[in-house]
């Protein structure tokens, strides 16, 4: 589209104040520890902190979906004894 200009019928509205400051808290700090350090968070900022804590692209959400920590050994039997 010319000089960027959206198609006929088709508008974009800026980002709202709560979710530009949601997404900047939840990029540099997990949703606990903005848990822990303030007393009182109200419900639609906890709602849009933990909506950007989460990861966007299919990558991410693979990448953090087998994450491994190596508390669980795949050779190892029920109650963590091996096999």
């Amino acid at each position: 589209a010319p000089l960027g200009l959206l198609p006929l019928g088709k508008t974009q509205s800026p980002e709202s104040l709560l979710d530009i400051a949601a997404r900047k808290v939840a990029e540099k700090w997990p949703f606990q520890r903005v848990e822990e350090r303030f007393e009182r968070i109200p419900e639609p900022v906890q709602r849009r902190i933990v909506y950007w804590s989460f990861p966007r692209s299919e990558r991410e959400i693979c990448m953090y979906s087998s994450f491994n920590t190596g508390a669980e050994d795949p050779a190892a039997g029920p109650g963590g004894a091996a096999a």
